[in-house]
């Protein structure tokens, strides 16, 4: 579902691909991942000044890496997932560096809908994006992202923009040249 003016997750397609083959390859388990990246305020359509956010401005999550991570769970690896907590550390480390940040999480509902679980909402973290993909006999059929607004309330969908690689690549010091 795209959406004008409500929150945006920029993904390259390069990297969209590479989600949705995690998740087919991890099939009947969740796959899970680590998104590195910047959120960017106050975006107008596509451009961003830095300056923060402006009135009427969407806010955009900018997808820079995705960090594939082992799911964990050992109850229930086919409706749960569990990144532990030295990777995502690492991946913390690994976003400073290249002067980013964790910007959310992605990970596979097998035989479900790409729709935030209870058990989703639970454990989500506050202005994280959570990109969910639905698996379905071993192939991706829908790719949804959502984000928590705050404590208690629901997940609010943002729009998936899948963009060319020479847009979402690089960042500072990722040694990825912009084309």
């Amino acid at each position: 579902m795209t959406t004008e003016s409500g929150p945006t997750l920029s993904i390259s397609v390069r990297h969209l691909h590479a989600v949705e083959r995690h998740a087919a390859a991890a099939y009947p388990e969740e796959c899970c991942g680590v998104l590195v990246g910047r959120l960017e305020e106050g975006v107008q359509g596509d451009q961003c000044d830095g300056e923060g956010p402006s009135s009427g401005g969407v806010e955009r999550v900018r997808v820079h890496r995705v960090l594939p991570a082992r799911n964990d769970e050992s109850d229930r690896p086919s409706s749960r997932y569990t990144i532990a907590p030295e990777t995502v550390l690492a991946a913390r480390r690994e976003a400073r560096s290249l002067g980013l940040d964790v910007v959310g999480y992605y990970h596979s509902h097998p035989d479900r809908p790409a729709e935030p679980s209870p058990t989703d909402l639970e454990s989500a973290w506050t202005g994280m994006s959570y990109l969910i993909v639905s698996v379905e006999d071993g192939q991706a059929v829908e790719t949804r992202s959502w984000r928590l607004r705050g404590e208690g309330e629901p997940f609010e969908e943002e729009a998936v923009e899948p963009v060319g690689d020479a847009v979402a690549l690089g960042g500072p010091g990722s040694g990825e040249e912009r084309r």
